[in-house]
């Protein structure tokens, strides 16, 4: 129904250059669309409002995490198991029941509204593995990959900024924005979607290059996790503390602006998101030319470290006032997402292509998704439900400096597990073909 075949057939035709780009900018807008449903709401701060003593956007904060962080647990089956043909429809139904939980949130009195954002981020949380399915596999799935990967970051700020010019431009309230936000967003992801629909399988060559990828069942996926659990378990760790310390700087943003006296430039979350998007594109993209997936898989571990490296940094440079708040929060920015994207888009995509594990990118991603927002959770209610008094810019930064030395070491020790572990499969497919 989606599918339009001359499209369809320029697309097998075109060389790889094109193609890549095509698929790149096809799945990034769809994305980024995807955020207009989901971050608006993190630009309003509800002042004057709170539930059972607890600041109401404290509340909508937690229950829509959890309802990714719950998503994220579904989609380990829904996503290992989803069926090419099921995507594009699946992306559409998911992103329509979210809107409607933002009119249901409109509607609705606070404090009974927290509810739907629950039910907005249920939906939401399946989105990334639909998309990135269209893209693993293939020779330019770090370009394209990462291409996808920097909506996180541009779209974030771009909606958000979208948000407060509805509010303040249009004069609607904080509880209609979102859903109006999302309203603008409708059409624009529709074309998407249908224009990410027209992109074909992997080809031979692709499956050559980077190992078949098929849906896995339960016993499969059981399997793909034993075989690897040590240094997956490390990776996993590493990733949930990025998570957190992703969804406190993106989620509380506003806040932090607002201590630090700029809360009411709408651009500044622009502003620090673009340079932030420019050069993880030009990190992630140069990816792309090594061929070897052994040591594009080992230069990921070394990406990863040196995003915990400038984080910390830029939070000590910070704290001594050799730095002001945008370059700080740009830093942040950046070594935050030179950890947290790899982890989304190329770390498990080369894994597999090293290990030529026939599998999919989806289902590993979401085991770490899964625990990465379950994480977030728990220390929103570490910070709101505790003794801890300390403000949002104050709680961010001293999360940023531990995390930072502690993720640096689960990377390492990761690092050292499969290197041990590619050199011990190639010990053994020498002895089986000499």
């Amino acid at each position: 129904m989606l599918q339009v075949p001359w499209i369809q057939q320029r697309l097998k035709r075109t060389d790889q250059f094109t193609f890549a780009l095509y698929a790149a900018l096809v799945s990034f807008g769809t994305y980024s669309c995807m955020y207009a449903f989901r971050k608006p709401f993190a630009v309003a701060l509800f002042e004057g409002i709170s539930f059972l003593g607890i600041d109401y956007k404290i509340w909508l904060v937690i229950f829509q995490t959890m309802g990714y962080a719950a998503s994220k647990f579904y989609g380990i089956r829904f996503i290992a198991e989803m069926q090419g043909a099921k995507r594009a429809r699946s992306i559409i139904i998911l992103i329509l029941f979210s809107w409607l939980a933002l009119l249901l949130f409109a509607v609705v009195p606070a404090p009974f509204n927290i509810a739907f954002l629950f039910l907005n981020g249920f939906p939401l949380g399946m989105i990334w593995g639909l998309v990135f399915s269209y893209l693993e596999g293939r020779q330019s799935t770090e370009f394209m990959g990462s291409v996808l990967s920097i909506s996180f970051i541009f779209s974030s700020g771009f909606v958000k900024s979208a948000g407060k010019m509805v509010m303040v431009d249009c004069g609607i309230t904080e509880r209609w924005m979102p859903f109006i936000t999302g309203l603008l967003f409708m059409i624009p992801m529709l074309i998407f979607v249908v224009l990410l629909e027209q992109i074909p399988p992997p080809s031979a060559t692709d499956e050559a290059l980077r190992t078949r990828r098929e849906p896995m069942d339960k016993q499969q996926r059981w399997q793909f996790l034993q075989q690897f659990l040590p240094g997956l378990t490390l990776c996993i760790l590493s990733y949930v503390l990025l998570t957190m310390l992703r969804d406190l700087r993106d989620n509380f943003a506003s806040n932090i602006w607002q201590e630090l006296g700029m809360g009411e430039q709408a651009a500044i979350f622009t502003q620090t998101e673009v340079p932030v998007s420019l050069v993880i594109l030009g990190i992630m993209g140069l990816l792309v030319f090594i061929k070897d997936n052994y040591q594009a898989f080992m230069l990921n571990f070394l990406i990863v470290i040196a995003g915990f490296i400038v984080a910390g940094a830029s939070c000590l440079l910070f704290m001594q006032q050799h730095i002001g708040p945008v370059t700080w929060m740009t830093m942040t920015g950046l070594g935050l997402y030179m950890g947290y994207i790899p982890f989304n888009c190329v770390f498990f995509e080369r894994m597999i292509a090293t290990f030529r594990y026939v599998s999919n990118v989806g289902f590993i991603i979401y085991v770490a998704d899964s625990f990465g927002y379950l994480g977030s959770v728990s220390i929103l209610l570490v910070k709101n439900f505790s003794n801890l008094q300390l403000s949002w810019s104050r709680f961010f930064m001293e999360m940023v400096l531990g995390m930072s030395v502690l993720g640096i070491f689960l990377m390492l020790g990761a690092y050292r597990y499969f290197r041990k572990k590619y050199r011990e499969s190639a010990v053994a497919a020498s002895l089986v073909h000499p």
